[in-house]
């Protein structure tokens, strides 16, 4: 095997065409398969954090339901949105991306150092637990969060004191073509204290997943938003649109005490004397200086300014314009946030993987990761395309929002889905190039060239085209991003065959543009939108797999293998 981890066992490189996703009953890889173990560890880990997410994603409808039908598409669901800018800010900076980027291989560096250190006590034969005082005081896990959590706390309720000051100032910048910016000013406000409350949550995230503790991370979107809905429906005929403000602020609380008991038992607070605390752990804690901060910062508040360019440009559009992309963006980026549970699990490994220089490992994992979200996004996306005005229908059409908003919503939502592969291979490759907790600018650099294609095209295409203009600025700068990293990854991190990943998730992607046309074309023919998406449920992933098999996409054919041996051992 070569040092770089590029050729195959015997020595030779493997094609293009070659599967990214093994065949189930396949040996362990030499030198980079995971223990059997492991293995299934990861896929229960998966498929636990998947049922907890779309538990979280439905009681987001459900909040956006009833945004939509007491507020509608109108002045004050759109004060709400720019407000929403901020927790949308946040938890892509401090909860799903940056937190977890900067502490996940922080984490995994201090638990490898654990382990090696209690290996060394036993070789000596000397015992150590955690609980005593002099193993407590060498534990580089508690070190770490006493080192990191203090100054993270008070460096985040500044930032939240700070914007709840300068509200007004923050509003003008996102949205100047407001006719009244109060209500959207008050919003801020109350949504402001997101900055604290968010960051303390994805601390813990990251902490709990680098102890291959996935329930509680994953279970914090549902808490999140029964805040809200309870808030809302509670409130909304006394405060109007304020009242979902203040069920965010609400929400985020219980983001917190929803992960604190299990933090606790892996991560106590109780530490010995400060004094010798701060030496041990400037020696032994993982480095989070500015120089491994500032790369994970800008890479973050790049991509999540795709929004606020979109918000930018559709403030300026009439009344609803900001609602209807966002119920769009919404509702087509699930099918995205379900196939990156997929790398949320596999991150820690990979953090490992690269700490321990298992590069092969690294290639393995990412590979098969980048096979599996594609697979589940261009399937999502296929149901998009096809049945958008159906989802909307069925979701959202009530009360305040009449048919006239069903009908720009689901065009905005089709062209918002040409997006999603690449919205799903920037969060998949962004993980990787930042798992060896190293600085690395390139994710910035290939975020920000994206964001350039967005702004332009958004300037370009928005006067012309309206809101649908602005989505496809998304797509196009968002997919420039994805191309980019996924070119730079096996040459700068993992050395993944990039081209084959390539062509891979080209078979699936014209797949998923067969199923998807096939939808769009059969959807009309049944009137009733539940039965229709019901069919749909049905036709699209029919059509999804037969054309990928085609195709002779590997992803698609290797899901047939247990199919077929189960087949011939019943005969």
């Amino acid at each position: 095997m070569s040092d770089t981890g590029t050729e195959t066992e015997a020595g030779a490189r493997p094609g293009p065409g070659a599967p990214l996703l093994p065949a189930p009953a396949a040996p362990r890889e030499a030198g980079g398969g995971e223990p059997p173990r492991l293995g299934s560890f990861l896929a229960r880990a998966a498929a636990a954090t998947a049922v907890l997410t779309v538990l979280g994603a439905a009681l987001g409808l459900v909040r956006d339901q009833a945004i939509a039908r007491y507020f509608g598409a109108s002045d004050a669901s759109d004060a709400f949105l720019i407000a929403w800018t901020v927790p949308e800010m946040a938890a892509t900076l401090l909860i799903e991306d940056g937190m977890a980027l900067l502490l996940v291989p922080a984490f995994s560096l201090a638990l490898s150092r654990r382990g090696a250190g209690a290996g060394a006590g036993a070789g000596a034969g000397k015992e150590i637990t955690v609980g005593d005082g002099d193993a407590e005081a060498s534990d580089p896990v508690r070190e770490l969060v006493a080192a990191t959590l203090p100054r993270l706390f008070l460096l985040l309720s500044g930032g939240a004191a700070l914007l709840i000051a300068g509200a007004p100032w923050v509003v003008g910048v996102l949205a100047p073509g407001l006719a009244d910016p109060r209500l959207a000013v008050d919003c801020t406000r109350l949504t402001a204290v997101t900055v604290l409350t968010f960051g303390i949550t994805g601390y813990f995230s990251a902490a709990l997943r680098a102890h291959r503790s996935f329930l509680p991370p994953a279970g914090v979107y549902v808490a999140y938003n029964v805040g809200i809905i309870g808030t809302t429906l509670a409130l909304h005929a006394v405060w109007g649109v304020r009242a979902a403000a203040a069920g965010v602020a609400l929400g985020s609380v219980l983001m917190i005490l929803t992960q604190l008991p299990v933090f606790l038992r892996f991560v106590p607070l109780r530490r010995p004397r400060p004094r010798r605390f701060g030496r041990r752990a400037a020696r032994t804690a993982p480095p989070l200086g500015f120089a491994v901060l500032a790369p994970v910062i800008l890479f973050v508040v790049s991509r999540q300014s795709q929004v606020l360019v979109e918000r930018f440009l559709a403030s300026t559009l009439p009344d609803g314009a900001i609602s209807h992309l966002n119920y769009a963006q919404k509702v087509a980026q699930l099918p995205m946030v379900l196939s990156l549970m997929i790398c949320t699990v596999t991150f820690p490994v990979v953090a490992r993987a690269m700490a321990a220089g298992e590069r092969e490992k690294a290639r393995l994992r990412v590979e098969r990761d980048l096979a599996l979200a594609g697979t589940v996004v261009l399937l999502g996306t296929a149901v998009v395309l096809g049945y958008a005005p159906q989802i909307i229908e069925v979701l959202f059409q009530r009360g305040a929002f009449d048919a006239s908003d069903t009908g720009s919503t689901a065009q905005v939502m089709r062209v918002y889905a040409l997006g999603l592969l690449g919205h799903c291979l920037v969060g998949a490759l962004s993980r990787p190039f930042f798992s060896s907790g190293r600085p690395t600018w390139f994710p910035a650099f290939a975020m920000g060239t994206g964001l350039v294609v967005t702004t332009g095209a958004g300037y370009a295409l928005t006067y012309r085209f309206g809101v649908d203009g602005i989505a496809t600025a998304n797509a196009l700068g968002i997919s420039t991003t994805a191309l980019l990293l996924l070119m730079g990854l096996g040459t700068r991190v993992v050395p993944i065959r990039a081209r084959s990943v390539a062509l891979s998730l080209g078979r699936l992607a014209g797949a998923s543009l067969a199923a998807g046309a096939a939808g769009w074309a059969c959807a009309p023919l049944v009137p009733d939108p539940v039965l229709s998406l019901a069919a749909g449920c049905l036709l699209v992933p029919a059509v999804f797999l037969l054309t990928g098999l085609a195709l002779r996409s590997p992803e698609l054919t290797s899901l047939l293998v247990p199919i077929r041996r189960r087949f011939l051992d019943g005969r």
